[in-house]
């Protein structure tokens, strides 16, 4: 008598595989470990005031450098799961070029070029 339609979350574009966003994603995940890596060893060799992210810095301070960075890298890199998990493929990638760019490079400047 009555029909219940049951509505999809998502779309027929979010369930299917894409390389592409396969491919953002590792490289997304690997930018935040990278970076994580380098901004341990950054504020290791410098201390904090090295840091230029104030939430990161804010973060490291509160926690303790190891659960502060750790806190935010792991919750970078589930935001990116989730970005990829709807889709967002595009987005995930240009985050991952903005970590590389504005964070990588710099911290690999910062601790083997200039010192």
């Amino acid at each position: 008598m009555y029909a219940i339609e049951v509505m999809k979350v998502g779309s027929a574009r979010s369930t299917e595989r894409s390389l592409f966003g396969d491919v953002a994603l590792v490289v997304f995940l690997l930018a935040q470990v990278t970076d994580g890596v380098l901004t341990y060893v950054g504020v290791r060799t410098f201390g904090i005031s090295i840091e230029g992210n104030p939430l990161i810095a804010w973060l490291m301070g509160s926690l303790g450098n190891e659960a502060g960075l750790a806190f935010a890298k792991v919750t970078a890199g589930l935001f990116g799961i989730v970005l990829h998990l709807s889709a967002v493929h595009r987005a995930v990638a240009a985050l991952a070029g903005f970590y590389v760019a504005v964070a990588i490079v710099p911290w690999i400047i910062v601790l083997y070029v200039w010192n």
